[in-house]
């Protein structure tokens, strides 16, 4: 076990002496000083791991210590100790940023505690999270095999990122390649699920099923408007429920989270189709069919998702809302600088609707660009990636400005992202689009049965061509790849995230209902 250096200051060192031969025994070296100044010239010529410090000194006090050792070394944990309860003096010693806080007299304990919270806090918690993973791994495995319902997928998706972002913290994350592993198991079961069960899901109202993209609206949002109150619904393209986890301690410090709930994304999981059924409140082939003049379908090179505004005014007339609303859709910054500063002007309609783009034009990024390969090369690099972002963009100001004016809001996503790795050979003509993990057309050519192929689109409530149209989805982390040029494809494409198919990442996504802090 490593040993670690501590050095303590106070005037009365003498009477600590079993303190200090306490720690020694835990394996811990303790340099004991009298005085501040003798700490900071034991602080310059030797090495620490941590400070302790008494605040009430004779000459240079505590606080003044303080803020001499942290300009020289702002890195080092200080732990302050004091007889006083004076509020000031806590306040002070944390705004200048200690590592903890005691008050005499002190208890052994109390002061091996804050020694290993601090200096054996990441090989605890390394340890700790790997054994009680290695505990559940067992569950959620069995779990697989059994029968499960959408709920119940949901669990296991939810429980899966928990230990995700868990293992994320530990040291040197050792159980990554087991979780990653785990992942994959867990997505060749839930693709299965989705053959068996997602056309009664759209056909059968008997069934159990869950919530959808094209029932978001009218279920999740109109319900919660409130004349007296202005909401915004957020829809943040391919956010997954992991990047939500980790943006969402930012929006804590303004909002409290009234429920949040994962519901899943209809198929394609792409913006031309999911998003749109969000705005519509339509699936696919009903949008084709009640609304040909705003509808683009797969022949046409036009932006699928240029018509959000229209559906969206056309699912409030359909369900009678005498509503004043909003859209505004931001892809670049000033885009978003411009509704931040509309905030005010915007809090006197019912709803505002928000879509921000950033998050799917990374994903495409990282596909396009090499240096963002480089910084985003895992997961949890990619979802750093997306929390700095978005506490530096102006999408977090807005939020906090929404807070300020006592608003509501709703975010949430229209589909999420997959990181594929596995190429699957596919033949199809020019017609057929371009699209990674999922194909449309006729004669769609493939061997092998590890994808979700529909040949029958109206069952599914998806629009087709021709007679002979069919859709074929890539499912776990596969992604398609043309035989003529499959060594190109294969290089380009694996290892980048990619949505249209079928994935817990990509189905199961969030929607979190937010009340302001500011009521």
């Amino acid at each position: 076990m490593q040993r670690y250096n501590i050095l303590w200051a106070d005037d009365e060192i003498d009477l600590l002496k079993p303190h200090i031969l306490f720690l020694n025994n835990k394996g811990y070296d303790v340099t004991p000083v009298n005085s501040g100044a003798d700490a900071i010239e034991k602080f310059e010529n030797e090495y620490f791991d941590i400070v302790f410090l008494d605040e009430n000194m004779p000459g240079m006090s505590g606080l003044e210590t303080l803020g001499l050792i942290k300009a020289n070394k702002p890195t080092i944990p200080v732990v302050m100790i004091t007889k006083s309860e004076e509020e000031y003096i806590m306040e002070e010693a944390i705004g200048s940023k200690i590592a903890d806080y005691l008050i005499k007299p002190l208890n052994p304990n109390q002061i091996l505690l804050s020694v290993k919270k601090i200096l054996d806090n990441k090989r605890l918690v390394t340890e700790k999270t790997n054994l009680n993973y290695q505990q559940d791994f067992r569950n959620l495995s069995m779990a697989f095999s059994e029968h499960l319902t959408h709920s119940e997928w949901v669990d296991i998706y939810k429980k899966l990122v928990y230990w995700e972002l868990e293992i994320d913290n530990t040291e040197n994350r050792s159980m990554a390649e087991v979780l990653e592993n785990q992942k994959v198991e867990a997505n060749a079961n839930f693709s299965k699920f989705i053959i068996e069960n997602y056309r009664d899901w759209l056909n059968d109202p008997s069934v159990s099923r869950p919530l959808l993209s094209h029932q978001l609206m009218k279920e999740r949002v109109f319900p919660k408007l409130n004349k007296d109150r202005p909401l915004f619904f957020i829809v943040i393209d391919n956010l997954r429920y992991d990047q939500w986890k980790i943006i969402e301690p930012s929006i804590l410090d303004y909002f409290n989270v009234d429920e949040e709930e994962l519901y899943y994304s209809i198929l394609p999981t792409t913006t031309a189709y999911s998003r749109n059924a969000i705005f519509s409140g339509m699936l696919p082939l009903e949008m084709a069919k009640f609304h040909p003049d705003i509808w683009v379908g797969e022949d046409n090179d036009e932006t699928k998702n240029k018509n959000e505004e229209t559906f969206l005014a056309r699912q409030i007339a359909k369900q009678r809302l005498d509503i004043k609303h909003s859209y505004n859709k931001v892809i670049h910054t000033n885009q978003g600088k411009q509704v931040l500063d509309s905030i005010s002007n915007l809090m006197s309609n019912d709803l505002n609707v928000i879509v921000y783009n950033f998050v799917d034009m990374l994903s495409h990024a990282r596909t396009d660009m090499q240096m963002i390969r480089e910084l985003a090369h895992d997961e949890s690099a990619y979802r750093s990636i997306t929390n700095s972002w978005f506490i530096h963009s102006p999408l977090l100001e807005t939020i906090k400005r929404i807070s300020e004016k006592g608003a509501a809001i709703i975010i949430t996503t229209d589909h999420g992202t997959i990181r594929v790795k596995r190429p699957f050979k596919i033949v199809g003509d020019k017609k057929t689009n371009t699209n990674l993990r999922y194909k449309q057309g006729k004669n769609l050519g493939y061997d092998g049965k590890n994808i979700f192929a529909i040949r029958k689109p109206e069952e599914f409530h998806l629009p087709k061509l021709n007679v002979s149209t069919s859709y074929v989805f890539a499912m776990e982390d596969n992604f398609f790849a043309y035989p003529n040029n499959y060594n190109y494809y294969v290089n380009y494409y694996r290892d980048t995230f990619q949505h249209g198919g079928v994935s817990m990442e990509e189905m199961i996504i969030p929607i979190i209902s937010l009340t302001s802090r500011n009521g």
